[in-house]
């Protein structure tokens, strides 16, 4: 399995979703990071940003970045995750 890193960005959006949906997302993360194509459904490449991947968990986007360690860049609803 490999070690999972969140930003702040990532860990202040789970906090202040709601509670069941903190514990989905944390649950799609860790079954991604012990298996990678466990998700492989719901993961793909973003094309506007290099080595960046999603996570689609219901309407919520995971933005990361897979390496030696996946880091959790941000945590966003659907609406907003490509926006910026």
């Amino acid at each position: 399995m490999k070690e999972i890193v969140y930003s702040n960005t990532a860990q202040k959006a789970l906090v202040r979703m709601p509670r069941n949906w903190g514990v989905r997302i944390r649950d799609k993360i860790s079954s991604y990071a012990a298996d990678l194509a466990s998700q492989a459904n719901n993961v793909k490449a973003l094309q506007s940003m290099d080595g960046m991947l999603r996570l689609r968990v219901g309407d919520w986007r995971i933005v990361m970045c897979d390496g030696v360690v996946l880091e959790i860049l941000d945590i966003k609803a659907r609406g907003n995750a490509y926006k910026e």
